[in-house]
C-alpha cells in the first residue's frame, strides 16, 4: 500500500470550503486506485489563527509541515482581519522560502464547458513555469529619509543556479509536451537582470537538442496571450513575469477560480506544495458557491507528482466531463453550487 502523508491547509475564506471537497474527491481516487492510500493532518493555521496566537502558524509549525510527503494548500489572507503583508509572508511565502519550493508549474488549457472570453481560444494548452524564490520578489531593499524626500530601493536578485534550474525544468517539460519554450524576458528596458536572464536561458537551451526556442518581452507577450495563446507550449519566466502571465492564462481559461499551481522542491529535502490560483474570496464564503473545479485540479498535480498520472489524468477528463456537461459554479456562467459539481466528480469517478 503506498501511503502519501499530506499536511491540510484549508487556511481563510473558501479554502475551508474546497479544500475539504477536494479531500473527498481525493478519498475517491484513492478507493479507485486499490493500493494507494492518503493520511491527512490538518493545520488551522491562518487570519483566524493569527488573531487567536499573534502569528500566521505555530512556533514549531514549519518542523511538523516537513514531516508530510507535501502539503495541500486552500488560500491565505483576508485583509479586513490582517493586513495581506503579514499573512502572505507569515504563511504562504514562509513556506516557499523555508522549503526551498524555487520552481512554480501552473497550466492554462481550455476547459471542456467553461467559456473563454476570447472569441476563438483554438484549444490553447499552456504550461508556465515560474522562477518562485528569488528575482522580483526578492525581499532586498529598504527605504529612507521622510516627507517628500523619501525613497525606497528594491533590488532584484538573479542567480545563475535558481535560474538555470527554473529554465531545465521547462525543457523537461517540454520534452513531454510539444518541444517549445518560450523566455519572458524585458532585456530592451531592464538593464542588468534580463539580459542575463537571457544569456542563462541561451546557455541553457544549448543542452536539450530538439527543443524549440523563443523569447519575447513580456509586454508583447503578455499581449499575445490574449490573441494566440495556442502558439505557446511551455513559458519560463522570472518571479514577477510569471505572476502576471498566469493571471492572464487564468483569465483566458474563463475564471481564475479553475486555476491550479504547484510550488516544487526539487532537491528533495522538503515537500512540495500545491495550492489553487485563486484568492480566499471572503465576499462569496458561506454561499456555498465556491468553485472547487482550481483545488481539485491542484490535487490532480499532487497526483501527478508523486507518481500516479494515470489517476491525474482520470481525474482532469472526469472534471472536464462535469464542466462539458453543464455542471458550472457562478463564476463560469452555471447555477450549481460548490457541492453539486463535487458531487458530480465523484459519482463518475466511482462509475
Amino acid at each position: 500500500m503506498k501511503n502519501i502523508k499530506l499536511a491540510v491547509i484549508p487556511g481563510d475564506g473558501i479554502g475551508k470550503e474546497v479544500v475539504p471537497a477536494s479531500l473527498k474527491v481525493l478519498d475517491t481516487i484513492a478507493d479507485i486506485h486499490g493500493g494507494m492510500k492518503f493520511e491527512y493532518e490538518q493545520f488551522e493555521y491562518g487570519c483566524d489563527y493569527y488573531l487567536k496566537h499573534g502569528s500566521m502558524m505555530a512556533p514549531d509549525g514549519m518542523e511538523r509541515l516537513g514531516q508530510s510527503d507535501s502539503v495541500f494548500l486552500g488560500a491565505v489572507g483576508d485583509a479586513s482581519k490582517v493586513p495581506d503583508h503579514i499573512s502572505l509572508w507569515g504563511l504562504l511565502l514562509k513556506i516557499r522560502r523555508e522549503f526551498e519550493l524555487e520552481i512554480n508549474v501552473r497550466p492554462a488549457k481550455v476547459f471542456s464547458g467553461i467559456r473563454s472570453p476570447l472569441v476563438n481560444p483554438k484549444d490553447f494548452d499552456i504550461m508556465v513555469v515560474r522562477e518562485n524564490s528569488e528575482g522580483e520578489y526578492s525581499s532586498v531593499g529598504g527605504r529612507m529619509y521622510q516627507g517628500d524626500d523619501e525613497i525606497a530601493i528594491q533590488n532584484n536578485v538573479f542567480s545563475k543556479r535558481a535560474t538555470k534550474q527554473a529554465m531545465e525544468h521547462a525543457f523537461r517539460l517540454a520534452g513531454v509536451r510539444r518541444g517549445h519554450v518560450t523566455s519572458a524576458t524585458k532585456s530592451n528596458g531592464i538593464f542588468h537582470s534580463m539580459p542575463f536572464w537571457d544569456e542563462v536561458f541561451k546557455e541553457t537551451a544549448a543542452g536539450f537538442e530538439g527543443i524549440e526556442t523563443a523569447s519575447r518581452h513580456i509586454d508583447a507577450l503578455a499581449a499575445s496571450f490574449v490573441t494566440h495563446p495556442e502558439r505557446y507550449d511551455v513559458v519560463v519566466a522570472s518571479n514577477l513575469f510569471g505572476d502576471i502571465l498566469t493571471d492572464v492564462g487564468a483569465a483566458i481559461m474563463g475564471s481564475i477560480g479553475i486555476a491550479p499551481s504547484a510550488n516544487l522542491n526539487l532537491n528533495g529535502r522538503h515537500p512540495s506544495m500545491f495550492e489553487p490560483v485563486h484568492g480566499s474570496a471572503p465576499d462569496i464564503v458561506g454561499r456555498g458557491i465556491a468553485n472547487p473545479i482550481g483545488q481539485i485540479w491542484t490535487a490532480k498535480m499532487l497526483l501527478d507528482h508523486h507518481g500516479e498520472e494515470e489517476m491525474g489524468r482520470l481525474l482532469l477528463e472526469t472534471m472536464e466531463s462535469v464542466t462539458a456537461d453543464g455542471f458550472l459554479t457562478p463564476d463560469v456562467g452555471g447555477t450549481n453550487t460548490m457541492d453539486e459539481v463535487t458531487e458530480q466528480i465523484i459519482g463518475r469517478l466511482k462509475r
